[in-house]
């Protein structure tokens, strides 16, 4: 009686590194030369395969894509729950909202083609992949969303302003600092110092009197 072989551990493992090789490549090039503008063959040249090869891993471009923009913003995710959820108990909203800041800067910043790509080509793609990822998107504003509500129920927030405002205004500007940060210039946690700083305290000493 025959008998089913398993995969050899090796082979499996080659096959992730193809995989996830393949999906880096591709985040790479769609941040650069956007999602319609990129070919698979490109795709499967940057990662040093046969065209054709492709196949084996992924059905399609768009499949390819889907997963490119899930990492990204599944990073960012993981990195801002981690860090809200080691805080005490006792947390102020403050803390929470800039634990939060330092995770997504963290999940951006450490995988920045993923995340760029995401930003980048989203107005791009075609609207069955965006509606798939529209969801991701929701849940993690909705995070942000209780974040910002439970500061402005303990009085920690400005009232006079709208949380969804905050919200989109805070991570707009947090999105685009994988475009121009610069490790060179300084430690992650000095930069992280002076964004939260800057979204905490604004850019302007009070006027005198």
């Amino acid at each position: 009686m025959a008998t089913k072989t398993r995969d050899k551990p090796e082979t499996v493992d080659a096959d992730s590194a193809t995989r996830e090789r393949i999906l880096l490549e591709a985040a790479r090039l769609f941040r650069h030369h956007g999602y319609a503008a990129t070919t698979l063959r490109e795709v499967a040249d940057a990662a040093g395969i046969k065209a054709g090869s492709i196949y084996y891993h992924f059905e399609s471009k768009d499949q390819i894509l889907g997963e490119v923009l899930d990492k990204g913003i599944l990073a960012v995710i993981d990195a801002v729950q981690q860090r809200v959820n080691a805080l005490p108990a006792k947390a102020t909203a403050r803390q929470r909202v800039a634990a939060a800041i330092e995770g997504h800067l963290w999940g951006l910043l450490h995988h920045g083609d993923f995340t760029s790509a995401n930003i980048r080509v989203y107005g791009q793609i075609p609207p069955a992949a965006k509606n798939r990822h529209r969801k991701i998107r929701r849940e993690y504003a909705d995070y942000w969303d209780r974040l910002l509500e439970d500061a402005l129920q303990r009085g920690e927030l400005r009232p006079d302003a709208s949380t969804a405002i905050i919200r989109l205004f805070v991570i707009g500007a947090l999105n685009w600092t994988v475009e121009w940060y610069n490790p060179q210039k300084g430690s992650f946690q000095d930069f992280v110092k002076q964004i939260t700083s800057i979204v905490f305290d604004g850019t302007f000493l009070r006027e005198p009197g």
